[in-house]
């Protein structure tokens, strides 16, 4: 399990060493790189937890398209069991107490008899260590499908340790929660459930505490707390399309975690929290017994939240800032053991993975000047060993420096970001760029390894990843400024970020392409039509190409035409109404005439989030109008690029593609 010949170090040695080696490569040549496979690879750890105990340790492991699941005695390094899971997707892993280990993976498929179309269908299977058995969960059943409805949750109760899941009934509405014997994967049901329960939260002992539910034609959300052997609603609002979200436990037994929008509720003390400091819910606290609302005591409002292993009751929460992940615990004894984490892995950004229950061992994971790297770190020993390396193929050499960046948008908003430049790079001058779209759009770019920009900045590339507005985590103004902005100023936001750079001298504005999946892959394709003075080429991985044709199929895909999701998409693409037609100015399909720059489309076959027709639609646009164009299918893949050959082989063709039209050696 450990890395050979790593002993075990004090960890302030332990980071002193890697900062030594990273500076030690900044100043010298950039090696050969790795083959691109080596990037285009998943990662060799997938997923890794610690035991109750902090005596075992389960991790996925990933060797080609062989994933395996492997559960190891820390002290002796000995393997209880490896198992391979052959090419299955892997979502989750926890542990259901000492003795099993949870694993949740996907499949692509439906469910036509239910009328469920094709869709991402998650599965559950429980492996018993002392037996080395694997039972599947809701396995024999009756009348439920063996099918995840959403997240697991595993409690230690007084009865003993327990699996609890969502299962969707075969003859009726209900998705009723089940609590599932890890023996044996049958499940009986202990809660109803029908369509409209949107969420719920479990206490210590599994029972609901809290429940919502969502009427997605009205968009009305509703707060129900227990009341006798039922529950009563407490607070409703209307949700259209940012409804509240459940976190789970509070930070007692009797409390829950819920982000809303609830202005009435503003703290008047700047040191409880800054109320716009998230994008655009506060985070609050709320006891189920009175109904009382409180805001958490963040100094800001957290990305995501971090709960005790064992008991679940919240300690703390983090997020994420331009230099990695940054952390604050509420908990005393969580806060001291990672204060000493981040002292030991100063300039890292460590990042927690998994805590064993007593809190006396955590495995972090670090990508600052590397390709990443996890480590098991015992507090009683005040030492930490290398457990495994993400992608141990790429030398810390081989990694390009990863720099913080501000430019202002052409109407002066402020657009921070991140530039990679290649390997050996430290004075960067004339160099070509690729412009690298998050996909979202609400979301972001975080600083840390991110295998695609550092696979072409290995190839000579300067990468851009701009968070152009309507990116997350910049408060809700910046995110609020992306509305009505699809294809205007968030795409105006990365060509900017272009133009400042060839300002600065850092690259060379005749040589610069955009690449993109998903909303990226979009903006790709836009950049070619609606901003087609900045780039040489583009491409577009499971990108939308016709925004009203997209929202049409999201229509499509609910009993519901006016959903949730088709709100959301019409708020950013600033459409009045389903089937607005003045989206099609904002479409590249329906531009395909005006494309005068080659073009890449790459799509999986089994995308259930943007189906691979929008990228059909564009090719043959484009063949029509007389135009260039070349289209990738990857058979059996999704939207995520979860499986290892067709992820690589799309990084492979997107590298022929910018180095055929957009060579990195040398300036046309």
């Amino acid at each position: 399990m450990f890395k050979s010949g790593v002993r075990a170090c004090a960890l302030a040695v332990a980071v002193l060493c890697s900062l030594a080696n990273g500076e030690a490569w900044a100043q010298s040549p950039a090696p050969p790189p790795p083959p691109l496979e080596a990037y285009g690879a998943t990662p060799a750890i997938e997923l890794i937890q610690l035991s109750p105990s902090g005596e075992l340790i389960a991790r996925i492991t990933v060797t080609g398209e062989t994933r395996s699941l492997i559960v190891t005695r820390i002290a002796t390094r000995e393997d209880l069991f490896v198992g391979d899971i052959s090419v299955i997707k892997v979502r989750d892993l926890r542990w259901i107490g000492e003795g099993r280990v949870l694993v949740v993976t996907s499949q692509t498929r439906n469910i036509a008899s239910l009328g469920v179309p094709r869709s991402e269908l998650f599965f559950g299977q429980v492996l018993d260590l002392e037996r080395q058995r694997v039972v599947q969960v809701l396995d024999r059943t009756q009348d439920v499908l063996p099918v995840l409805y959403g997240p697991a949750s595993v409690r230690n109760t007084s009865d003993g340790d327990a699996l609890f899941v969502r299962g969707v009934s075969v003859s009726n509405d209900q998705a009723n929660l089940h609590r599932v014997d890890p023996a044996t994967g049958r499940g009986r049901s202990v809660a109803y459930m029908d369509s409209t329960t949107d969420d719920y939260v479990l206490d210590g002992e599994g029972k609901v505490i809290a429940l919502s539910r969502y009427d997605e034609r009205t968009g009305r959300w509703s707060l129900r707390l227990p009341a006798g052997q039922g529950h009563r609603e407490a607070w409703t609002v209307d949700a259209p399309v940012d409804t509240p979200s459940f976190h789970g436990m509070g930070r007692a037994p009797r409390t829950i975690v819920i982000s809303a929008d609830r202005p009435d509720l503003a703290s008047g003390d700047a040191d409880a929290g800054d109320a716009d400091a998230g994008d655009a819910d506060g985070v609050f606290e709320v006891n189920v017994d009175t109904g009382e609302w409180s805001r958490l005591p963040f100094g800001r409002d957290p990305d995501f939240l971090v709960h005790h292993p064992q008991t679940r009751l919240l300690i703390g929460g983090g997020r994420n800032d331009e230099a990695g992940v940054r952390y604050e615990f509420l908990d005393p004894q969580a806060a001291r053991r990672w204060q000493s984490v981040e002292r030991a892995f100063r300039g890292k950004a460590p990042q927690l993975v998994s805590w064993n229950d007593a809190l006396s061992q955590v495995v972090v994971f670090t990508d600052t000047g590397d390709a990443g790297q996890y480590q098991l770190v015992d507090f009683g020993r005040g030492a930490a060993d290398i457990v495994a390396d993400a992608y141990p193929a790429i030398a810390p050499e081989q990694v390009g420096a990863v720099r913080s960046i501000h430019y202002a948008a052409g109407d002066g908003l402020d657009i921070s970001g991140h530039l990679t430049l290649p390997p050996g790079v430290s004075e960067p001058s004339g160099l070509p760029l690729v412009v690298l779209a998050h996909g979202g759009p609400a979301a972001r770019d975080v600083a840390g390894f991110d295998w695609w920009a550092q696979a072409l900045a290995s190839r000579g590339y300067a990468v851009l990843q701009a968070n152009f507005r309507g990116s997350t985590g910049y408060g809700r103004a910046f995110l609020e400024a992306g509305y009505g902005e699809w294809g205007r100023k968030m795409q105006t936001d990365l060509s900017d970020g272009v133009r400042w750079l060839a300002a600065e001298g850092v690259i060379d504005p005749a040589r610069v392409c955009i690449v993109g999946a998903s909303y990226g892959g979009y903006a790709a394709m836009a950049g070619l039509t609606l901003d087609s003075d900045v780039y040489r080429c583009g491409v577009s991985v499971g990108g939308v190409s016709d925004l009203r044709r997209m929202v049409n199929w999201e229509a499509e895909q609910s009993r519901h035409k006016n959903n949730q999701t088709v709100r959301y998409w019409n708020r950013f693409m600033g459409a009045a109404r389903l089937n607005d037609r003045s989206l099609d100015a904002l479409s590249p399909a329906w531009l395909a005439a005006s494309v005068d720059s080659p073009l890449l489309l790459i799509h999986g076959r089994d995308d259930t989030v943007v189906p691979i027709e929008q990228s059909r639609v564009m090719a043959e646009a484009l063949r029509r109008a007389g135009k260039p164009v070349e289209f990738v299918e990857l058979p059996g893949e999704d939207h995520w690029l979860s499986r290892s050959a067709t992820r690589r082989q799309m990084l492979v063709e997107t590298v022929r593609f910018l180095e055929a039209n957009n060579p990195a050696g040398r300036a046309d």
